[in-house]
């Protein structure tokens, strides 16, 4: 393999005097910086052999992108900070789109921290982005205990806002607000501290505290698959049971008596309302989980005194709510595989195109089952996207080939099929 270029021999001037060696000042700086070429060519090619070309270790870990970055618009951001040796952006290998992360890997680790220190959640393309190094990286995040969540927090708290709050309880590896579609706060979001102990102080200092005249919940961050382990792990050993329908002037020792032949009872308790009133329903907290899940088995829909009784397990609030998601998802789900292949996205769409335009410019390429206009709940102004749903995967395809980056109403529209959204 050839070495790096030779320095060009230099002619010397008569009026330059010589330096202790023979040289002038302006050959010994020549050779000294040529030194420094011959360091750094060495260095790479050292690192050529060993098979690391990319050391990842001490790169950084740039996310949130916008589809729009390219590797370019990231060496114009990371450049200013200091000499980059490589930038990476992680694409899909079928469609070569950006998968909205990549990574930086700068000559020193100094201006690594510098990059953090200026760039992490700065703008880039309008959106922001998350700077950490790839130790942190999130696939190594998903350790639970250092995760909390913030919820109730008002629209107006940014990423950084809540960054800054929360730093004074320990190192931050990840912070995050979610958003919708149109970059607007959900109201919540979710920090990851390096330790347990920086997570419990932020939970304990925080919790129930006013921020921007809300009073925010701080708890600890339990991943979704974890809480429905925990769910499943209550049924199989419940002891309390939910008893709904029930007549309105029942009392708890009719109640008791009603479930008593199933087993020993710890505690009844009927629901009133500020009246003394029953709510109709009530709960029969058993001392044994066999008593409890045969109490359910055979009371559920049965009458009593005309009414037929709903029991099954009682339920807490969280995991009410983790069912009524899950349900969510499967109805989610069965939506979108139906709609799979068949169902496209347009974007840039004039103010003026509405559902039946788009129908209009669509139908040509196949029967239409649905077309629709997204547009905003309180101005009823178009967001500028749409979906057209047609009855084929043959007539979309056919769709996107021919109307993608045409121009409709003088504005050049977008076309791709719709894409699931992930959790």
């Amino acid at each position: 393999m050839a070495g790096p270029p030779s320095p060009s021999t230099q002619q010397l001037s008569t009026s330059e005097s010589l330096g202790p060696r023979g040289l002038t000042s302006k050959q010994q700086n020549d050779i000294a910086a040529e030194q420094s070429r011959q360091a750094t060519y060495q260095s790479q090619q050292r690192r050529r052999s060993s098979g690391s070309t990319y050391n990842q270790s001490s790169s950084l870990y740039v996310g949130e992108l916008d589809p729009s970055v390219d590797e370019s618009t990231l060496m114009k951001v990371f450049g200013n900070i200091g000499p980059v040796e490589s930038i990476r952006l992680c694409r899909d290998a079928i469609t070569n789109k950006s998968l909205g992360y990549a990574y930086v890997q700068f000559a020193s680790d100094a201006d690594g921290t510098k990059a953090i220190q200026q760039l992490n959640y700065a703008l880039i393309k309008g959106k922001q982005c998350r700077i950490l190094w790839t130790r942190n990286e999130p696939n190594k995040l998903k350790t639970i205990t250092g995760n909390i969540f913030i919820k109730n927090l008002d629209p107006s708290i940014t990423t950084k806002s809540l960054l800054d709050t929360f730093a004074l309880y320990g190192h931050i590896t990840n912070c995050k607000i979610v958003t919708d579609e149109q970059g607007r706060s959900k109201g919540y979001g979710f920090i990851h501290y390096d330790t347990p102990e920086s997570a419990e102080r932020a939970i304990n200092c925080v919790n129930g505290m006013t921020l921007y005249d809300r009073e925010i919940f701080v708890g600890h961050h339990i991943p979704k698959q974890e809480r429905i382990q925990r769910i499943e792990e209550a049924k199989q050993r419940f002891t309390n049971v939910y008893v709904k329908n029930l007549v309105t002037d029942i009392t708890e020792e009719e109640l008791k008596e009603l479930f008593g032949g199933f087993g020993p009872i710890a505690s009844v308790l009927i629901q009133r309302d500020d009246q003394g009133n029953s709510r109709g329903f009530g709960f029969v907290n058993f001392e044994r989980h066999e008593d409890a899940e045969k109490a359910v088995s055979q009371m559920h829909a049965t009458e009593y005194i005309g009414k037929r009784l709903f029991v099954s397990r009682a339920q807490k609030r969280s995991e009410r709510e983790e069912e009524l998601r899950k349900q969510h998802d499967h109805s989610r789900y069965d939506k979108a595989s139906k709609y799979h292949g068949v169902n496209l996205y347009v974007k840039n769409l004039a103010e003026t195109v509405n559902d039946e335009v788009l129908r209009d410019v669509f139908a040509k390429y196949g029967a239409i089952t649905s077309a629709k206009v997204m547009r905003d709940d309180k101005t009823s102004h178009s967001k500028g996207f749409g979906f057209v749903c047609f009855n084929t995967p043959e007539e979309a395809s056919r769709a996107v080939a021919d109307m993608n980056g045409k121009t409709l109403m003088d504005k050049a529209v977008y076309v791709a099929l719709a894409q699931k959204k992930e959790d």
